[in-house]
């Protein structure tokens, strides 16, 4: 199954989440988050990051384009491009070097990197529902399957 669908009831619910996709995230991956302002999205990555060992705050990087943490496991960049105004600035960033085998890439608004990014291994996507919200997660390779394979496991 390339498709995976969970009811999310709150931002605990959210968070919880993203720590279990930061288990079932091995070797890193490329992460492409959908959803609206205020869906959910660096809520549900401060889960991710959390998850994965980091101790402190989890900021949207709205201004900086990226944040970064250098975590034992792997290395994790949460992008959030809503403010970018051209995909090619991405490029004098140097983006191409957060993609590293072993990196785990968080991206929000990643439409607005097209044609730049590197295709994602799962996109997900945060929509609002009565009180809650529903995320729902596509895999979009054989890398993207094996952690979907795994998340179903812990859910």
């Amino acid at each position: 199954m390339n498709q995976l669908s969970v009811e999310l009831k709150d931002e605990s619910a959210t968070v919880l989440m993203g720590n279990k996709l930061s288990q079932a995230v091995k070797t890193g991956a490329i992460i492409y988050l959908h959803g609206d302002l205020g869906a959910g999205k660096t809520t549900f990555t401060r889960g991710v990051i959390q998850g994965l060992g980091h101790k402190g705050n989890v900021k949207s990087p709205t201004y900086t384009l990226v944040e970064p943490y250098e975590l034992n496991s792997v290395n994790a960049y949460h992008f959030d491009l809503y403010r970018l105004g051209d995909p090619e600035e991405l490029e004098f960033m140097g983006i191409r070097d957060y993609f590293e085998l072993n990196s785990l890439c968080l991206i929000e608004w990643p439409e607005r990197g097209a044609g730049i990014l590197p295709e994602a291994d799962l996109d997900i996507t945060l929509e609002y529902v009565d009180a809650g919200r529903v995320i729902n997660l596509v895999a979009n390779n054989p890398k993207g399957l094996s952690i979907l394979a795994l998340l179903e496991q812990q859910i």
